[in-house]
């Protein structure tokens, strides 16, 4: 069983016991979170596709601790007037791991 859920702006696939990196929110290690946008659930009964969320599916997660990204270069140059700007980035994340998927209420 996998389901397609939505977390910051970002489509994720989601299977029990993955570990995740979401996009930064506020929850401290150990926490349980549930992951209400809930795209699609494929199961043994099939696939649920929900319009635009499957009601009632649900997907619940605990909280591992903050994450951070690789660093990204960020260079800028514009020629013949010596501008040059070199900036880092590293976005910051919020790992989890899928602890279970409820399939929710239109499970086809």
């Amino acid at each position: 069983m996998y389901a397609i859920v939505k977390s910051g702006g970002r489509q994720v696939r989601v299977v029990v016991g993955q570990t995740v990196d979401l996009d930064r929110f506020p929850a401290d290690a150990g926490d349980t979170v549930d992951l209400e946008n809930v795209l699609l659930v494929s199961g043994d009964e099939g696939v649920a596709v929900g319009r635009p969320t499957v009601p009632g599916a649900k997907v619940t997660a605990r909280v591992i601790g903050p994450a951070r990204g690789p660093k990204i270069i960020v260079f800028k140059y514009k020629p013949k007037v010596r501008y040059r700007r070199k900036l880092g980035h590293r976005q910051d994340y919020t790992r989890v791991r899928i602890t279970g998927i409820q399939p929710g209420d239109s499970q086809a």
